[in-house]
């Protein structure tokens, strides 16, 4: 065992008092002499994604204790997306994930951990520990808490959370009835875990196993299955190998291994937050990775799936079909997987590859490379004169009448405004919503835009309506969806210049976003233009605005 971090905290005739404390836990002299290693443990009765943590955690203690280790747990705040979404609460979500990488690492440093387990599930609770993890650099394992089964709501049919959000459109189309909206209310999502789909704490945790800081297995292993409770026994003994062997964070996550998770990104269909977490993660790590590298691998990437809210399949499926391993063994086929990258198995991916003997087992759940639903990823990163910073679209839920369209702008200022005039039937085919001022400053927090999104699709507008804002959208959201126009209308980004009435033309295909207004015309605009003065009341957000950096690079906290 390497000198342990601990032994500051705990050893020595000065470290008497510290000893008491320890005592006062219900430690032996026994526990206190082994390496002491954090558990941060999201668990609450808030977020269905976290409600079995505790049996996980205790899991990790055990998989912690057989391997020499003493396990101390302790907590971390976690945000349901789903809950929150559409009104207030949505602004404090993607703030806590940096909350979260804070309050870990206040803990960590506090008491002298000699490594880490965490165990997050659901949207931005993961990249906030993953952040953690690599700023803190101590030996460390993720094991999350997987994801939930889709609901049955009738014969052979299925459904998720996404189901009930674009149910609410189809009631106001007149689709369905309220009674059919009740019944799919109360059984779509059946039970723990993330929700079902590849929405974005699924996406999460299955790039967080695809760089290799979580163990085989982390993102697909349904929540209630008992493998997922083995895997997080393996966790725990895994970071006390980690431990020995003094393999940290900085060692596993690198460029290539980033590269690795977009490429895997791209073939799943992954949401569009991850162009969000993966530069923040990585900027944790000193690596230089926003926009340009998803636009690069998504190139050369195939989408390879289409799980919901894209296609009819589920990550139980995509588990069963052989999960992360057999989609990384597809793309390794185009030399689009760095083999030699180190995980936290102390073996490389090509190991771990070899040993798991990973192939697809169900074709139609992974398409293989020759059955590719395109030679693109899932991603596409669009710039021109209305995104000069870029724009991030989810090319793989795209509609094909979609994919090069000019739009007539519908402006609003407000995701409120939008949703009355959507469904109160304003919006028409032929139409792009414009929703500004919900960027990372100027919302603050740059809410989520799940509930109009889902209310286009769910009134049979998908394929005929676009929607473009500086916020951002949900891993579950479906359809001509463009976020993170950056730089954001609070930042000056001409998205703040658009008129009711513009034109605007997307061309995914060829990555292009452009305002159809003459420079002449803009150039006047700005001379006119006189921000909104937009102030949160809440003083957590307002120092969130006077922090955060623009969403081309992450929406991390400006360096001060």
């Amino acid at each position: 065992m390497i000198d342990e971090r601990s032994q500051k905290m705990k050893c020595g005739l000065e470290k008497a008092p510290h000893r008491s404390l320890l005592y006062a836990l219900g430690l032996t002299k026994e526990e206190m002499e082994r390496p002491l290693v954090g558990v941060v443990n999201a668990a609450n009765e808030v977020v269905p994604g976290h409600l079995h943590l505790n049996t996980l955690a205790q899991a990790v203690k055990a998989g912690v204790r057989m391997a020499g280790g003493t396990p101390l747990e302790f907590p971390a705040i976690a945000v349901c997306d789903g809950i929150a979404m559409n009104h207030e609460g949505m602004r404090f979500s993607l703030p806590s994930r940096e909350f979260i990488c804070d309050s870990i690492e206040i803990m960590a440093r506090a008491h002298a951990f000699d490594a880490l387990v965490f165990i997050p599930n659901c949207d931005k609770c993961v990249p906030g520990m993953l952040m953690a993890m690599v700023r803190l650099n101590l030996p460390s394992v993720l094991i999350s808490g997987g994801p939930m089964l889709p609901g049955n709501v009738g014969p052979h049919k299925k459904a998720d959370l996404i189901s009930v959000f674009e149910a609410v459109g189809g009631v106001r189309a007149g689709k369905i009835t309220e009674a059919e909206l009740d019944e799919m209310t109360e059984h779509a999502c059946p039970g723990c875990g993330a929700c079902a789909g590849m929405f974005t704490a699924n996406s999460m945790n299955c790039l967080a196993e695809t760089i290799g800081v979580a163990l085989p297995g982390n993102g697909t292993i349904p929540a209630v299955d008992a493998a997922r409770v083995r895997l997080a026994k393996q966790a725990g003994m895994r970071v006390m190998d980690l431990l020995k062997k003094n393999i940290r964070p900085l060692d596993i996550v690198t460029r290539e291994s980033v590269a690795n998770a977009v490429a895997v990104d791209m073939a799943l269909g992954c949401s569009t937050n991850t162009v969000l977490h993966l530069p923040a993660i990585s900027g944790e790590a000193g690596l230089d990775l926003g926009m340009p590298i998803f636009d690069e691998i998504s190139r050369k990437a195939p989408n390879l799936c289409k799980l919901s809210p894209a296609g009819k399949y589920y990550m139980v499926d995509l588990n069963n079909a052989g999960g992360i391993p057999a989609v990384m063994q597809e793309l390794a086929r185009l030399d689009l997987i760095h083999k030699d990258c180190l995980t936290v198995t102390g073996k490389t991916v090509g190991e771990n590859l070899r040993d798991l003997r990973a192939e697809i087992r169900d074709p139609e759940v992974i398409h293989p490379l020759e059955k590719a639903y395109s030679k693109e990823g899932g991603i596409a990163i669009l710039k021109g004169s209305l995104a000069p910073e870029g724009a991030v679209v989810k090319q793989s839920a795209v509609a094909a009448e979609m994919m090069t369209r000019d739009v007539r702008a519908r402006v609003f200022e407000s995701e409120e405004d939008a949703m009355h005039a959507i469904l109160d039937g304003k919006i028409k085919p032929g139409d792009g919503v414009v929703i500004r001022y919900e960027g990372p400053k100027g919302g603050p927090g740059m809410r989520e835009m799940l509930s109009p999104t889902a209310a286009i699709t769910g009134m049979g507008l998908g394929k005929d309506v676009a929607l473009l804002t500086d916020g951002r959208f949900s891993g579950g959201t479906n359809g001509a969806a463009i976020g993170h126009i950056s730089p954001e209308a609070a930042d000056g980004g001409i998205i703040g210049l658009v008129q009711e009435g513009d034109m605007i033309h997307i061309d995914i295909p060829n990555r292009k976003l452009d305002l159809l207004v003459s420079e002449e015309e803009l150039q006047k605009r700005k001379s006119a233009f006189v921000a909104p003065s937009k102030q949160s009341q809440y003083s957590v957000l307002r120092r969130y605005a006077k922090l955060v950096s623009s969403a081309a690079n992450g929406g991390r906290y400006k360096d001060i």
